[in-house]
């Protein structure tokens, strides 16, 4: 009857295939946690399986033509050149037919089929998808039924290889400086200087690079200053190799003119939604660099370039930075103290100083004059009394003035 059923077309139609994971809010997996969920069948009719699998697979792969340069689709003739890394290959069986009977009749109706499996520990290659290659990792679910083609369903997997910036190789500060003479060797018209420094090498997605630059302009042309993000990327296939490099994000500064000079003191450059830095796969790589830059009409422009790693876990700040990292990059910063000046410790309260004793002797009666009324007179005794004691004498460890010679000294204040 099992057999029958799946010759049969509608004796034996599945209404729904489908795959769905444990947590779908979850965006990406990495090494070593675990993948779960479940398949969902859904059987019109009484339905003859030899079996349910489940596939886990994640390669790289890399590979171009000899003259267009594009990828070859499947069924069309062999790339010119072509490189393959496995990084996942596993198979579980979620549903087997009984020992010797080979088939198994499944009832109408929803029908469920979990599944969990471990991403070995090895570093997998973040999913990308580039020109010359791709990263993919994806699970499938294949369903076996006898005389009848298998059904399957296939769901992306994204994988992200951690990279944390707050490791001291990325917390280092990156500087360069470069000079061009503007002109031939027998009209030059003077050179354009160029120093750039960025806080540290690493940084991630959604973050600003504030970038400190010093642009010195002594040719006799107008000059524009820039900054930019590119992407390279770098395919390697039978020891042939390609390279992609595009600007991701940019930003410009002001023009210079001939004998001025510009600072940048933090100039912003945000970083857009792009892949993470891959750098842990043998044939595709993808790394970023910030290039800040000088136009000037009618010579080749001035170039620095920086290299930058795109991580995933951001920045933390000072607090939990290691203490070598902390002696690293504290000379660093040596000028900012020198430019800060230090603050004064505040002087002392007046009242803390001066005695209630000493207060009484310095202050004569005064009486309230007749034509005062209450507090309003009041109020403007009490702040000439307060202004007579003010500043507070200067600091001695000897008395200037012992015994009571000291009443008979005269109490005077400038208004």
């Amino acid at each position: 009857m099992g057999g029958d059923a799946g010759a049969d077309g509608p004796r034996g139609r599945i209404k729904s295939l489908g795959l769905v994971f444990e947590d779908e809010s979850k965006g990406c997996y990495s090494s070593g946690e675990t993948v779960a969920g479940h398949v969902l069948l859904e059987a019109a009719e009484p339905v003859a399986l030899c079996g349910l699998r489940l596939e886990a697979q994640g390669r790289a792969t890399s590979a171009w033509g000899s003259s267009t340069g594009a990828r070859v689709c499947i069924g069309g003739t062999a790339p010119a050149a072509s490189s393959e890394v496995e990084y996942l290959n596993l198979s579980l069986n979620l549903l087997e037919a009984p020992a010797g009977e080979g088939i198994t009749l499944l009832q109408p109706g929803k029908h469920e089929f979990p599944f969990r499996f471990r991403l070995p520990s090895e570093p997998l290659a973040t999913s990308f998808t580039g020109k010359y290659g791709s990263i993919q990792y994806c699970v499938r679910a294949v369903l076996e039924r006898p005389q009848v083609p298998d059904q399957s369903v296939r769901r992306e997997l994204q994988v992200v290889s951690h990279v944390d910036v707050n490791t001291p190789p990325l917390l280092t500060p990156m500087l360069k400086t470069q000079e061009k003479m503007v002109g031939c060797w027998l009209f030059t018209s003077g050179p354009v200087s160029l120093s750039v420094k960025i806080e540290r090498k690493g940084y991630c997605n959604g973050e600003a690079i504030p970038i400190y630059a010093e642009i010195e302009n002594c040719s006799s042309r107008l000059v524009v200053p820039k900054a930019a993000i590119y992407q390279t990327q770098t395919y390697l296939a039978s020891g042939k190799t390609k390279t992609v490099r595009h600007m991701v994000a940019n930003v410009r500064g002001n023009h210079i003119g001939s004998g001025s000079t510009d600072t940048w003191n933090g100039k912003m450059l945000k970083i857009p939604p792009v892949t993470p830095s891959i750098l842990d796969c043998c044939i595709i790589r993808v790394d970023y660099s910030l290039a800040v830059y000088i136009h000037i009409p009618g010579a080749k422009k001035l170039m620095l370039e920086l290299p930058l790693v795109i991580g995933t876990i951001p920045y933390s700040g000072f607090g939990r930075r290691n203490s070598s990292v902390a002696s690293q990059f504290s000379m660093d910063m040596s000028w900012l103290a020198l430019a800060l000046p230090e603050q004064p410790e505040a002087p002392p309260n007046y009242a803390d100083v001066v005695s209630e004793e000493e207060f009484s002797r310095h202050t004569p009666p005064y009486p309230q004059p007749p034509d005062c009324e209450g507090e309003a007179c009041y109020s403007m005794f009490a702040c000439i009394q307060e202004f007579r004691f003010q500043p507070p004498p200067l600091y001695s460890e000897v008395d200037p003035h012992p015994g009571d010679a000291e009443e008979a000294q005269p109490v005077s204040f400038m208004l």
